[in-house]
């Protein structure tokens, strides 16, 4: 498993592995809106953001983004979830940071587990203004 900073040239990538990621963890929100978001998620969100790819020997599997402590994306591409990808990412940023924060629809459950397990607590819930979707902020601090 390698982690490195993005490259520009594979923001292109990310955004795919993001948008085929959103609509199968979010089916439950309507598969226009992911596909109205991927433009700035290209253009805006991913080129704003401190952003760490993963690879295997060929390959980028995933990504994190970081807003400052915000943890704003974490995916990993379909075919490789439940490989270590999204741990090795998180426990790479942990070690970077006192405390991290993050949102998670409350729906999906596989993502809350996920955090759960890995050291963050329920610290509120909110609605998710763009999609009324009820979602968790969530935290973590070095122990």
């Amino acid at each position: 498993m390698n982690i490195r900073t993005v490259k520009n040239t594979e923001v292109h990538k990310l955004v795919e592995i993001w948008y085929e990621g959103s609509l199968i963890a979010h089916d439950f929100i309507d598969k226009d809106y992911w596909k109205s978001q991927q433009t700035e998620m290209e253009e805006k969100y991913i080129p704003m953001s401190e952003t760490y790819v993963v690879s295997n020997e060929k390959d980028v599997v995933g990504f994190v983004s970081m807003m400052d402590n915000y943890l704003a994306a974490l995916f990993i591409d379909l075919k490789h979830q439940g490989g270590g990808y999204g741990k090795g990412l998180l426990d790479f940023i942990k070690r970077q940071r006192e405390n991290i924060q993050l949102k998670v629809y409350k729906r999906n459950k596989k993502a809350v587990n996920f955090y759960l397990k890995n050291g963050f607590v329920i610290k509120e819930e909110t609605l998710d203004e763009q999609t009324s979707e009820e979602e968790f902020l969530m935290e973590w601090e070095k122990g």
